[in-house]
């Protein structure tokens, strides 16, 4: 693999509390090739938004490492970019101020970038936006805006933290299959963290399965099916496999609670 992906190598992070130690991470290691669309799939509390901070340069590993082109990431760069949960606009700027927000806080020239907002605007649909104020935009438009501000500053990897989490359920279908034709465009390395194992498998061209915490790579799964996948490809047989197998891998851990649970009651 080239030095222009993102390697995570033996990495854990323990936090220290009042009551000792909680080890959130334990020697996570996985990569993501150039251009790759990687997903990750793990049970709530289990480290995946841990990751990204540290990925992102917010946070610093316990032991191992996180690098990105054969560096290593100790601070916050200007090769990654994050698309957080919810959208995170500034209701008094402009759609278009918005998208350039970035450029701003990381003091690159504002004039060489202006037209890169435009053409960003432009790839998600919404240049006849620019103008605009996100109180005027629908919840899937101010997530669009948001993976443009991700991209302004032309990142090598896209971090994505469960960016379609809070949209009804048509409307997170319908960001699946912009976000992949956006992705088939801009060639970028892709982590995309999600819950679900549909959307996982639509969009992914690997699916990370971790553990509970503290969070392990329990599998990698390879999605082999041909792209561009339209929505009707969740009716395809292969898809149903590789979904039901990512299913089974959480199955054993439902079993434990309802036996617990019995145990107890």
């Amino acid at each position: 693999m080239s030095h222009d992906h993102l390697s995570i190598k033996d990495l854990s992070v323990v936090y220290q509390t009042r009551r000792g130690t909680t080890p959130a991470i334990d020697r996570l290691s996985v990569n993501v090739g150039k251009g790759e669309f990687v997903a990750v799939l793990g049970p709530s509390g289990c480290g995946k938004s841990t990751l990204l901070q540290i990925i992102a340069g917010l946070l610093r590993p316990s032991s191992g490492s996180a690098s990105l082109g054969g560096r290593e990431i100790t601070s916050p760069r200007h090769d990654v970019g994050v698309v957080f949960q919810t959208p995170t606009l500034l209701p008094w700027k402009t759609i278009f101020d918005n998208v350039m927000m970035p450029i701003a806080a990381l003091r690159l020239p504002q004039e060489q970038y202006r037209q890169r907002a435009r053409e960003l605007l432009e790839l998600v649909g919404l240049e006849a936006f620019a103008d605009h104020y996100p109180r005027e935009l629908s919840g899937g438009m101010q997530q669009r805006v948001s993976i443009a501000r991700g991209l302004i500053h032309d990142p090598a990897v896209l971090l994505m933290d469960e960016p379609f989490a809070a949209l009804d359920a048509m409307t997170r279908e319908e960001m699946s299959v912009e976000l992949q034709s956006l992705w088939l465009k801009a060639k970028k390395s892709i982590l995309f963290i999600t819950h679900s194992i549909p959307e996982a498998v639509f969009l992914a061209d690997r699916v990370v399965v971790l553990s509970s915490r503290p969070a392990r790579v329990q599998e990698i799964v390879d999605v082999p099916l041909p792209r561009p996948r339209p929505m009707e490809i969740m009716g395809d047989p292969r898809f149903g496999e590789i979904a039901n197998h990512l299913r089974s891998l959480f199955k054993p851990r439902a079993q434990a609670a309802v036996v617990t649970a019995e145990k107890t009651a």
